[in-house]
Order: C-alpha cells, then structure tokens, then sequence
C-alpha cells in the first residue's frame, strides 16, 4: 500500500485529534495529514489511497471548511483511487441529524464507487442519517461526545478493515 492522504475538516479540534489517532493506528504506513482549509487539490490528486473526515455542523449542514473545500474534488480523476471517510457527530443532542456532515460529504464526491470502509450502524442510537446507506454508514462514524470510550477500539477495527481493502 503506497502514502495515504488523510483530508479533514475540523472546526474545534475533535477531528483533528481524531485524524491524527487514525494516522498513529495506521502504523508502518505513511499516512500525509491535511486541513482542507490549507489543502490544495494538487496535494490530493497525488494520493491514490484517501480518506475524508468532517465532523458535524449546526442541524445536518456540512462543516464549513470542507464547504469551502468540496469543488476541488470536481475535475479529479478518482480512478483507480480508493476513499475511505469517517466522521463525528453527538447521536443524543442531534438524533434526527446525525452524522449528516458525513452524508452530505458522501453525496458530494464525484464518484462514489471508489468509496470503500462501510461501518455498522448497530452501537449506535439516532432516528436519521443521511449518512446511512442500505443499513450501513458510508464511513466509520464516531461520538466524541456520549460515546467517546469507544473511540480508539473503533479505529483500530476500521484501520483494520481498510488495510484490507486499500489495496
């Protein structure tokens, strides 16, 4: 498996936090770290292996540096690349919305079918995803605030996972 580019957005530190716990879980392999306020889309283009992080913002609405950041991913050729994406929200205060910021992350790549590290949606209590997609979140999802003791367990196991599928 070649350099991996791990892309987030954070707007109070969670998922930076959680994205450098992602890299530290990846190990032996190289994982490039970038806040896509600061990211140019040349950077992204040279990674065949991405992954996407964005925690949740207001009611459902994309985290604003990755609104800012979402055109650059039109006009790249997603061939023979693989995405993976994970993202944070609270299940508890935001039920009817949750994870949405990672939904809507979802619904705006270009090319879908390069997505790959589908998550369970069992552990978790909400009413809507926009994330959730035939019974299955499109990424791994993560509660920073209720569920926070499951954090590293669930990337290691997704780590895990895309190891497999990242090749």
């Amino acid at each position: 498996m070649g350099t991996i580019g791990l892309f987030y957005g954070s707007t109070y530190g969670m998922t930076e936090k959680v994205a450098g716990k992602i890299k530290a879980a990846f190990g032996k392999h190289q994982v490039d770290l970038y806040n896509v306020k600061d990211a140019s889309k040349e950077a992204l283009e040279k990674y065949d292996y991405l992954i996407f992080g964005t925690s949740a913002w207001g009611i459902g609405e994309m985290q604003d540096d990755w609104e800012r950041w979402i055109s650059s991913l039109e006009g790249i050729n997603f061939t023979g690349k693989k995405v993976a994406l994970f993202g944070l929200g609270d299940q508890v205060k935001y039920p009817e919305s949750f994870v949405d910021g990672l939904g809507t992350l979802y619904c705006r790549l270009p090319d879908k079918s390069v997505v790959t590290g589908e998550w369970p949606v069992e552990g978790y209590k909400y009413y809507f995803s926009l994330a959730e997609k035939e019974g299955r979140f499109v990424g791994l999802v993560l509660d920073e605030h209720n569920q926070k003791e499951k954090t590293d367990g669930r990337i290691k196991k997704w780590v895990k996972q895309l190891e497999e599928e990242f090749v």
